[in-house]
C-alpha cells in the first residue's frame, strides 16, 4: 500500500475516533447532568424536610428527632462508604485526580449510588458539606462507565472521565464555564485541546439537562455592585492577601482535624454518629448556620449580616466544616468555602466602607469577591474561582476586583508554601493506603 494512502487512512481513522469521542462526551454530559440534577433535587427535598422538623415538631420530640436522625443518617452514610465504596469518602475530587494521573484505578460502579445516597443523608443531616464534590465524582464515574460500555481505550476513557467531572461541577452550580475550566486547571493541570473539547461538550450536555429539569436561575441573586474605580484596587488586593492568610488557616485546620480524628480512632460509624448527633443539636438552636451554607452566602451577598456577628459566624463555620469533613461521609468543600469567603468579605467591606466613605464602595461587593479569593487561596485554581463566582451570581461587573483579590490570595499562599487542599488530601489518602 502506498505511503500516502496509508497516511490518508490513518488521518481518516483519527477523525472518526474524534467524532465518536465527541459524541460520547455529550452523552456523558447528558447522563451526568441527569444524575447530578437528581442529586440537587434530593438535597433540596431533605433540606425542606429538615426545616419542616424544626418548625412543625416543637419541644423535646423535635430536638430528639434532629439529634437521633442526624446521628443515624450520618452513621449510615459513613458505613455505606466504608463497607461498600471507600473511594466515595469525602469530596471525591482527590480520587478523580489520582485516577487521571494513573495512580489509582477508576472507582467501581457502586460508587455512584453510594455517593448519591450517602451525600444526601450526610448533607441532609446538616453537615457543612457541599454538593459539588459528589457531583464531580459521580460525573467522572459516569464517564468511566460509558467509556467501558463502548470499549474505548484508556486515552479515550481518561478524556471521558474528565468530561464527566466537569459536567458534574457544571450541574452542581449551574456553571458550565467553571466546569470546563476546572477540568483543565485543577484535574488535569495543563491545557490539552482534546480534553478541553470533550469537557466543553459534556458541560453543554449537562447544562441542557439541568436547566431543563431545574431551571436557569443563578445560584445566588445579587445586585449590580460598584467596583469603586482604580482607587479601590489596592483595597481589593489587600483583601485578597488577607483571604490568602485565611485560606492557609482553613487548609491547616482541615488537615489537623482529619489527623485528630484518625488518632482518636474507633469505628467509622460511631465517629460519624457522634458528629451527626452534635450537628443535629446545633441545628435545633441555630438552623440557619448548618448545612451546605448557601443561605448564609446569600445573606452575606445581600448585606443582611451585622458586623458584630460575622467573626463568630466565620469561626463557627470553619469549625463545623472541618469537623463535618472528618465524618468520612460523601460531601464537598466548595460550598463551605464560598460561605467563608463571603462572610470574611462582607466583614472587610463593612470596615472599609467606614474607613474610606469617599470611594463609594459597597460591602456586598467584597462578599462576592471574597468567594473567588478564598477559593483561589484554598484550591489554587483562580480562573475556576473567578468564572464560578461570575456564573453563580450572573454578575460580571467585578472581574477586575476578582483578579486583584485572587492574585493577592495566590501570592500569600504561595509565599507561605501552603499546598493546595486537594493535593494535600490526595497525598494524605496515598499515605493511608500504604
Amino acid at each position: 500500500m502506498p505511503l500516502t494512502k496509508t497516511l490518508t487512512q490513518e488521518s481518516s481513522d483519527a477523525v472518526s475516533d474524534l467524532i465518536v469521542l465527541t459524541i460520547l462526551a455529550i452523552v456523558v454530559g447528558i447522563a451526568a447532568g441527569g444524575v447530578c440534577s437528581a442529586f440537587r433535587f434530593a438535597l433540596d427535598w431533605v433540606h425542606t424536610l429538615h426545616r419542616l422538623v424544626i418548625v412543625e415538631i416543637p419541644g423535646p420530640a423535635g430536638l430528639a428527632l434532629l439529634v437521633v436522625g442526624g446521628a443515624v443518617a450520618t452513621a449510615i452514610a459513613a458505613g455505606l462508604v466504608y463497607r461498600i465504596a471507600p473511594a466515595a469518602t469525602g469530596s471525591g475530587i482527590p480520587h478523580v485526580e489520582a485516577v487521571l494521573a494513573g495512580d489509582l484505578r477508576p472507582a467501581p460502579p457502586p460508587l455512584i449510588p453510594i455517593k448519591f445516597v450517602g451525600g444526601t443523608l450526610a448533607i441532609g443531616a446538616g453537615l457543612a458539606l457541599g454538593r459539588e464534590g459528589p457531583s464531580v465524582q459521580m460525573g467522572a464515574s459516569t464517564g468511566t462507565l460509558i467509556g467501558r460500555l463502548f470499549r474505548r481505550n484508556w486515552r479515550d476513557r481518561r478524556a471521558l472521565v474528565t468530561a464527566g467531572a466537569g459536567a458534574g461541577l457544571a450541574t452542581a452550580f449551574n456553571s458550565p464555564g467553571a466546569g470546563a475550566i476546572f477540568v483543565l486547571e485543577e484535574l488535569v493541570g495543563k491545557f490539552e485541546p482534546r480534553i478541553a473539547m470533550v469537557a466543553l461538550g459534556a458541560s453543554v450536555g449537562a447544562i441542557f439537562v439541568s436547566r431543563t429539569l431545574l431551571g436557569n436561575a443563578p445560584v445566588f441573586t445579587v445586585a449590580e455592585f460598584s467596583a469603586g474605580g482604580v482607587a479601590a484596587q489596592p483595597l481589593f488586593l489587600t483583601f485578597g492577601m488577607l483571604s490568602g492568610l485565611l485560606a492557609v488557616i482553613y487548609n491547616r485546620s482541615l488537615l489537623a482535624t482529619l489527623n485528630l480524628a484518625e488518632r482518636i480512632g474507633g469505628p467509622i460509624e460511631l465517629r460519624a454518629a457522634v458528629i451527626g448527633g452534635v450537628i443535629g443539636l446545633l441545628a435545633w438552636f441555630a438552623p440557619d448556620l448548618v448545612g451546605g451554607g448557601d443561605d448564609i452566602t446569600q445573606h452575606a451577598l445581600d448585606g443582611d449580616l451585622p458586623l458584630g456577628l460575622l467573626p463568630a459566624i466565620f469561626l463557627f463555620r470553619l469549625a463545623l466544616g472541618t469537623v463535618s469533613y472528618a465524618a468520612a461521609t460523601p460531601g464537598g468543600l466548595f460550598a463551605p468555602m464560598l460561605v467563608l469567603g463571603a462572610v470574611s468579605g462582607l466583614a472587610f467591606g463593612i470596615i472599609t466602607e467606614h474607613l474610606f466613605p469617599g470611594l463609594g464602595l459597597q460591602p456586598e461587593a467584597f462578599a462576592l469577591v471574597g468567594m473567588g479569593a478564598f477559593f483561589a487561596g484554598v484550591v489554587r485554581a483562580p480562573l475556576t474561582g473567578i468564572i464560578l463566582v461570575t456564573e453563580m451570581t450572573a454578575s460580571s461587573g467585578l472581574l477586575v476586583p476578582l483578579l486583584s483579590s485572587c492574585f493577592g490570595a495566590m501570592f500569600v499562599t504561595e509565599a507561605l508554601r501552603d499546598p493546595p487542599i486537594y493535593a494535600s488530601l490526595k497525598k494524605r489518602a496515598a499515605l493511608s493506603e500504604r
